[in-house]
C-alpha cells in the first residue's frame, strides 16, 4: 500500500498525541512503516478503500477491548460480583463510550473517508466508534502487548465507572422503568418518538415521549431514536421518584 511522506508524519504526530508508554513510541517512526500502515489502515474507511481499511482491524479491537476491560474491573473492583462486571463492562466497551473517547482523541481529524460516507452525518457517530476500536486492534498489531494499550484506556475506563456506579440504574434507564413499572402492576413503557429537527448529530434532532398505562410520563431528547428513549426513560424515573405512584 502507498503511503506519503505527509501521511507518515501525520500518523506519528497522532500516535504521540495519545500519551503511549514512552518505551512504546519508537515503534512508531518513519523507519517502522509496517506499523504505520496498520495504524492507517485502522483510520480508513470501507468508502476511501474497499480492500484496505478498518474492518479487520476492528473485529481484533473488539476481542482487545473486551479482555482489558475485564482485566480493568478484574483489579478495580475486585469485589464485584459477576453480573455486576458484566454489565458495568457492557458500558466499559460501548459504541457510545468508544465514539466518546474517539472525540476526545481527536480520531476525526485524521480519519479517510470517501465522499458518500463523509456526506452520511446519520453515520458519524458509527464510524468514530468503529475506527477506534480498529484503532486498539492495530496497536495490539504493533505492540503485540496489552500492557500500554491498557494503560492508555485507563483513565477513560476510570472516568466512566465512576459515572456509572455512582448513578442508582447503572445508566440502564429504560430496564430500571420497565422494571418498576412491572412491579406495581402497571404495563411495560411505550415509546413513541419523532423528528423534529432535519440537522443529523443535533442533540435534541428526535424528541420521545414515554407513556406508562396510557399515560405521557415524560419526554426525552436526543440525537438519536435511543438517545432520545434513554433521555425520557430517565426523566420518567425521576417523575416517579418525586411522586406517588397513581395511574
Amino acid at each position: 500500500m502507498n503511503i506519503s511522506n505527509q501521511r507518515i508524519e501525520e500518523i506519528i504526530n497522532f500516535i504521540r498525541g495519545l500519551n503511549l508508554d514512552q518505551k512504546y513510541q519508537k515503534e512508531f517512526t518513519s523507519k517502522k512503516l509496517k506499523n504505520i500502515l496498520y495504524i492507517n489502515e485502522s483510520l480508513t474507511h470501507s468508502s476511501a478503500n474497499s480492500e484496505i481499511n478498518y474492518e479487520k482491524l476492528e473485529f481484533l479491537g473488539d476481542a482487545v477491548l473486551r479482555l482489558i476491560a475485564s482485566d480493568f474491573i478484574k483489579k478495580v473492583y475486585p469485589y464485584m460480583q459477576v453480573g455486576e462486571r458484566s454489565e458495568l463492562r457492557s458500558h466499559l466497551v460501548s459504541d457510545q463510550w468508544l465514539e466518546e473517547v474517539g472525540n476526545k482523541i481527536e480520531i476525526k481529524s485524521v480519519l479517510v473517508i470517501g465522499k458518500k460516507a463523509l456526506g452520511d452525518k446519520s453515520a458519524n457517530s458509527t464510524i468514530l466508534a468503529e475506527a477506534t476500536e480498529a484503532l486498539i486492534g492495530a496497536l495490539y498489531e504493533c505492540l503485540t502487548t496489552l500492557e500500554p494499550i491498557k494503560n492508555w484506556l485507563n483513565p477513560f475506563w476510570v472516568e466512566t465507572s465512576q459515572e456509572v456506579l455512582s448513578d442508582p440504574h447503572k445508566k440502564n434507564y429504560k430496564s430500571a422503568l420497565q422494571e418498576l413499572t412491572q412491579s406495581v402492576g402497571f404495563s411495560i413503557p411505550e415509546y413513541k418518538t419523532i423528528e423534529i429537527h432535519k440537522k443529523h448529530n443535533n442533540p435534541s434532532r428526535f424528541l420521545c415521549n414515554v407513556y406508562v398505562t396510557n399515560r405521557s410520563i415524560a419526554e426525552g431528547r436526543g440525537k438519536s431514536i435511543k438517545e432520545a428513549e434513554k433521555d425520557a426513560a430517565k426523566k420518567a424515573l425521576k417523575f416517579f421518584e418525586n411522586n406517588v405512584i397513581n395511574l
